[in-house]
């Protein structure tokens, strides 16, 4: 199977063909994977070097003249470290783009500290009027890229090597139940779903699949709820661990209820591994969820 990014790269090059309108920035990352479309359009597809400020900003320009912008690189580089750029360039000016991103929280672990990106949501979560995407596959992440592309909206489609064994139909807006039960329910993100189910196999939860965090599907949520009294909420994302607890705790203010927000924890890992070895440390993958999502929601 592919993975996000080739199947990201894939998509790009071909939407670049199709529409007039598009616009691909790069800072070196994946800069290989798409060297045929900078040959096709080499006034639309712009490598920056690395000088992640000002791809942002050579995005928004572009934006200013009516093009869409699809900027890229590693989470890392594309949120934190031009945030500036993110909240100005785009926000302040009301300009629409398209971020996408790699490396997620924890892909390329040998890539140290600097590579890494677990707050990446909950930094964007400070602007307004970002849709934020989180495909757990890579027919996700085509179907959420094709649906940025065309827009005219702030989007951030986050990328990762880490994907559930098949893709879901997704629409851009609200969460999808894959299981119902009486019990609680837990709210999955993204490439957390295959895990979460495996952890809650036994358990009497619904399981909603998120793979947009942003907006927060609210209604979906108090759906899901139902006339439960004393609901039991847990949220599993792939980035930094209660990113979403306060948007789940705000759609759920008149209930009486409980919010459990499980992801990446805050201390650095400094001894890096492998990704496998990072979702077991923070707890994220099957045996740990279950014992924390079990744990919370038994009465």
């Amino acid at each position: 199977m592919d993975t996000m990014r080739d199947r990201f790269i894939a998509t790009t090059s071909r939407l670049l063909d199709d529409d007039p309108r598009l616009a691909l920035v790069l800072a070196e990352i994946s800069r290989d994977g798409f060297d045929r479309a900078e040959r096709t359009h080499p006034d639309r597809v712009i490598n920056v070097g690395i000088r992640e400020q000002l791809l942002i900003g050579a995005g928004a320009g572009m934006a200013l003249t009516g093009m869409r912008p699809i900027m890229h690189t590693f989470a890392s580089f594309l949120v934190e470290r031009p945030f500036e750029q993110v909240k100005l360039d785009l926000g302040h000016q009301g300009m629409g783009g398209v971020l996408v991103s790699a490396g997620a929280s924890y892909d390329w672990p040998a890539g140290g500290f600097t590579h890494m990106s677990p707050g990446d949501v909950a930094l964007l979560d400070t602007l307004d009027g970002w849709t934020v995407h989180v495909p757990g596959h890579p027919d996700e992440a085509e179907a959420l890229l094709r649906l940025a592309a065309a827009g005219d909206d702030r989007v951030y489609v986050r990328l990762s090597l880490q994907s559930n064994r098949t893709g879901r139909p997704v629409g851009g807006a609200g969460f999808s139940t894959v299981r119902e039960g009486g019990g609680g329910v837990v709210i999955a993100v993204g490439p957390s779903l295959d895990n979460v189910l495996e952890a809650t196999e036994s358990l009497d939860v619904t399981v909603l699949y998120a793979t947009t965090v942003r907006p927060f599907d609210a209604a979906g949520l108090r759906r899901a709820v139902g006339a439960t009294v004393g609901a039991d909420v847990v949220i599993v994302e792939p980035y930094l661990a209660g990113t979403s607890t306060a948007a789940a705790n705000d759609a759920l203010a008149d209930l009486p209820h409980r919010v459990l927000g499980l992801g990446v924890g805050r201390a650095e890992l400094r001894r890096y591994g492998q990704m496998d070895e990072h979702l077991v440390a923070h707890g994220l993958d099957p045996r740990g969820l279950r014992e924390r999502i079990s744990a919370f929601v038994r009465r």
